[in-house]
């Protein structure tokens, strides 16, 4: 009974302790995989909270000299007014003379007019209007002052960087317009004449404050008519009707490089066909120099000269001629009152190694608007080619009434 009772308290003893064992190990292992898992706290946890929006900047004010004020944002400055945009008033210009004070929170450009204008940066900064002087506080440096009858333009700083910009996108910048027209004439006659062109130009920078850098053209007209003549009477058996056709077509592009305000290279082209005068198709293909008199905002007038190759095609094949000549071209724009607009251009072509083969042609022109950017549009044009396919005219005249649209 003893021995029993001894057996039986040892083998109590080693069960006893193989359990602590597994105890210790199992706690072991449950506390590594613990470490090694991401918390509960970890796993809940919130994403980083969104960065706050910077706060706008203050409204620019103006303060005019009878006590008023106005809270918007200064658009630009030409000479002695300012442009201020506001959401009670709009768009309004404002002549400096009205103008106590003026505080703006955007950066400006702002030139002089006693100073010439050239493509080198001019350094933005924060502009205030007072006491009839305009201080303009640049990144570094002192505060500069100037007197109102000192000031040229006044620019934002992202239109006058984009200006600057020697290569803007090939979209950028263009001007133009598109104009149509047709005559439709059912009676003892049976006619239909349809005209239609486009010009183009785009001119960098786009802005008057900064010197011309280049200009780029392109003109296209058409001009395509069909008369219908029948014999009336009619005869017995019945005649055949007389049908008259009419087609004038031009095109022409033009690229101009900039030396100095005033005077520039070019290079051109021109495509012309002309039914009355038998020309089938004229190809000129030249470059040259081109100068500019004088430009502001009433008028323009351009003065060219180029050396070119004219290659003439014929619908009488005979006719056919390779010409050396050159183009002396003036053309001249004028803004007239109530927004009319008057356009002038001249072209004399000679041909050097043919004499006969000369030609010239000109046009005069007035747009009198109608409606925003609808207008109407008065043309006369006359074109002369001294040595046309045989039997064709060596004149052709145009007087064309015709329906615009400013494309800018």
């Amino acid at each position: 009974m003893r021995l029993f009772a001894k057996q039986t308290q040892a083998h109590g003893a080693n069960s006893f302790g193989g359990s602590s064992a597994r105890l210790f190990v199992t706690l072991l292992v449950a506390s590594l995989l613990a470490a090694s898992l991401p918390s509960a706290t970890t796993l809940a946890q919130a994403p980083p909270a969104a960065r706050p929006a910077p706060p706008k900047p203050p409204p620019d004010v103006i303060v005019f000299t009878n006590g008023d004020q106005l809270t918007g944002t200064l658009e630009r400055g030409v000479g002695d007014s300012v442009v201020f945009k506001s959401e009670m008033a709009g768009e309004i210009t404002v002549p400096l003379a009205k103008v106590k004070e003026l505080r703006s929170n955007g950066k400006f450009v702002v030139l002089r007019k006693d100073l010439p204008v050239t493509q080198k940066p001019t350094p933005a900064g924060l502009i205030a209007f007072g006491d009839k002087k305009l201080t303009v506080a640049a990144p570094s440096g002192a505060p500069a002052t100037l007197p109102t009858d000192k000031i040229g333009y006044i620019i934002d700083e992202p239109t006058y960087q984009r200006e600057l910009n020697k290569r803007p996108s090939p979209f950028y910048g263009w001007d133009g317009a598109l104009n149509g027209g047709a005559t439709i004439v059912r009676a003892t006659d049976y006619g239909e004449t349809f005209t239609a062109g486009l010009a183009l130009v785009r001119a960098l920078p786009t802005v008057p404050y900064l010197p011309a850098r280049n200009r780029t053209t392109f003109g296209l007209q058409e001009t395509y008519g069909k008369l219908t003549s029948p014999v009336v009477p009619q005869t017995v058996p019945p005649s055949a009707a007389a049908v008259t056709l009419t087609s004038i077509f031009h095109a022409d592009a033009e690229r101009d490089e900039y030396f100095s305000p005033k005077v520039f290279a070019l290079v051109q082209s021109a495509f012309d066909h002309n039914y009355a005068q038998g020309l089938d198709l004229q190809q000129v293909y030249g470059g040259g120099i081109g100068w500019t008199p004088f430009t502001n905002d009433k008028q323009r007038l351009d003065l060219k000269g180029t050396v070119q190759y004219e290659r003439q095609a014929f619908q009488t094949a005979s006719g056919n001629k390779d010409l050396i000549g050159s183009t002396f071209s003036e053309a001249y724009r004028r803004n007239l009152p109530r927004k009319l607009v008057f356009i002038e251009t001249l072209n004399v072509v000679p041909a050097w190694n043919y004499s006969k083969a000369y030609s010239a042609n000109g046009k005069v022109g007035l747009a009198m608007p109608v409606y925003k950017r609808l207008s109407l549009s008065f043309t006369t044009t006359d074109n002369f080619l001294n040595d046309p396919s045989a039997g064709y005219d060596k004149n052709s005249f145009q007087f064309i009434t015709a329906a615009a649209y400013t494309l800018k």
